[in-house]
């Protein structure tokens, strides 16, 4: 059976004009557990939940997930009706080429190439600042950390990336087995929490705190979210926060080729991931909101602090609460290794068909460990520049947080990534789009791919308003920029995915490469 999935698998792949380089190594389960390790509800959960909470208080946040998180998962079901179609590493670009056109698949490319940046940053980031150096260290260890700098965060960051890229360096089984466990994990870890919360919890549980709208906006929320009297205007300020959280799915769509089954596995894949990110994060939010001492104090306390304030006011075990905090900081590790690997696979797949500079050294794939190795090395440097996005900022005189930056960032570039083809995908279905893959939306393909393009635009506009300034002039930047690269001759240098006579072109150099891996038949 599972050769006769192999062989459908690579037959697959021939069929869209490519080589198996890659090894397939992971089953169902695993292409899910990577998106879901991604996701990761006690990574974003945790570190961007004062965006929605100290918007409009405890109703904001938990509206907030149920109404943002529904919208992902529309998001994640036309994802991955596409996905069941055309199973191929780099998923969205090839998906936006042969549904929109080669611009679209282009322009694609590059919005989720640079959010997955953000993401690998961002959540590195917070591994340091809030998981290992004010929960760990601080909180539960008892350091003092109120002299660390940015050195000490530039000296973690090269060692949490260093090791990340050499994990996915020496094979995607080696990455597998730990992205799995971080799935296990994340399900253990979020149950144990919070239930601890709740049987520790020093408050008398009062359940009108999860629908209750409060304006921390301006000072009241330590500055956070930008002063605003509109509790309306807040609370969808706020829905950064579950759009930063579920997002990176677009992880089991990068693996494709690394998954058997994938036309199967990979959509389910993905919907499962936000379905259980979403539902088990709904619970978790609620934990935080009932569980605070002193919602003003939480909210005042600004944006690295909030959760320390809840931590430290619970009286749960020490031995528990260190338990629980180490699985935290290791989960969030992981987390980040497998936006590595997302990220390295999207620019191999870009290189792959001449998208990016040096493409033929970012897709070459090594014969020993069957990585792209080129591209996670710079796929890892990259993401610690784009560290510094926050410090760039303050340079030019703009008064901002380094995560809050990177998170919004991630959040916006890869969702517009995901609309590019699932709009598409609405205008193609039943003319050029004819065949589908095992999962299929059918009658429900276009209305749910409109509620999800139109959800998707409205929770994007979210990361323009001040404080982040950077994201939305980068964005301007590449919506400009882009076009114009493309008329002045990007258009005939790039020749994008394959097609029609390319594609029958290209069989005998399939069987060329596939040789040099064991592969070929």
């Amino acid at each position: 059976m599972a050769e006769k999935s192999q062989a459908h698998d690579k037959q697959v792949l021939h069929k869209m004009g490519y080589a198996q380089e890659l090894s397939r190594r992971m089953g169902g389960f695993s292409n899910f557990a990577i998106s879901f390790s991604i996701i990761c509800i006690l990574a974003g959960g945790i570190s961007a939940f004062p965006l929605a909470f100290n918007s409009t208080g405890g109703g904001g946040a938990f509206i907030g997930w149920l109404v943002g998180g529904a919208f992902s998962l529309l998001v994640a079901f036309s994802m991955g009706q596409i996905a069941s179609s055309y199973p191929t590493a780099g998923g969205l670009y090839h998906w936006g080429s042969i549904l929109g056109g080669k611009f679209w698949g282009w322009m694609t490319a590059w919005f989720n190439l640079l959010g997955l940046l953000f993401v690998v940053s961002s959540v590195d980031v917070a591994v340091y600042q809030v998981f290992f150096r004010d929960l760990l260290l601080g909180t539960t260890f008892g350091v003092d950390v109120s002299g660390f700098g940015i050195w000490h965060q530039t000296i973690a960051l090269l060692v949490i990336l260093i090791s990340q890229a050499l994990l996915n360096h020496y094979g995607i089984k080696l990455t597998t087995l730990i992205t799995d466990l971080s799935g296990y994990l994340i399900f253990g870890l979020t149950v144990v929490l919070i239930i601890s919360l709740f049987v520790f919890s020093p408050v008398a549980l009062d359940f009108s705190r999860l629908f209750t709208f409060a304006n921390y906006t301006g000072d009241a929320g330590g500055g956070v979210v930008p002063a605003t009297s509109s509790v309306a205007l807040a609370f969808f300020f706020g829905l950064i926060y579950v759009m930063y959280t579920i997002t990176g799915f677009d992880a089991s769509g990068h693996t494709s080729e690394e998954t058997h089954d994938a036309q199967v596995n990979v959509p389910r894949g993905m919907w499962t991931s936000v379905f259980y990110s979403w539902t088990f994060g709904l619970a978790l939010v609620a934990a935080f909101v009932l569980t605070m001492p002193d919602l003003d104090a939480a909210a005042a306390s600004g944006f690295g602090a909030w959760f320390t304030h809840v931590w430290g006011a619970s009286r749960m075990p020490a031995a528990l609460s260190t338990i629980l905090a180490i699985g935290i900081f290791l989960v969030n590790y992981a987390c980040g290794l497998a936006c590595v690997t997302s990220a390295s696979r999207m620019m191999f797949a870009f290189a792959r068909d001449g998208g990016l500079p040096a493409s033929g050294i970012l897709s070459r794939i090594s014969t020993s460990t069957r990585t792209p190795t080129y591209a996670i090395w710079v796929s890892a440097a990259l993401a610690l520049l784009t560290s510094y996005t926050g410090n760039i900022g303050k340079a030019f005189g703009l008064q901002v947080d380094i995560f809050l930056v990177l998170a919004t960032g991630c959040a916006v570039f890869l969702y517009i990534s995901y609309a590019i083809p699932v709009v598409a995908g609405i205008f193609a279905e039943g003319k050029t789009w004819t065949e589908k893959g095992p999962f299929n939306l059918g009658v429900w393909s276009k209305p749910i791919a409109t509620l999800a393009s139109f959800g998707v635009i409205l929770l994007a506009t979210t990361g323009f308003f001040p404080p982040n300034v950077p994201v939305f002039y980068l964005t301007v930047a590449m919506i400009v920029i882009l076009p114009i690269v493309w008329v002045l001759g990007e258009n005939k240098r790039f020749h994008g995915v394959p097609t029609g006579d390319k594609i029958k072109e290209r069989q005998k150099m399939i069987t060329e490469i596939e040789k040099k891996y064991g592969e070929a038949d």
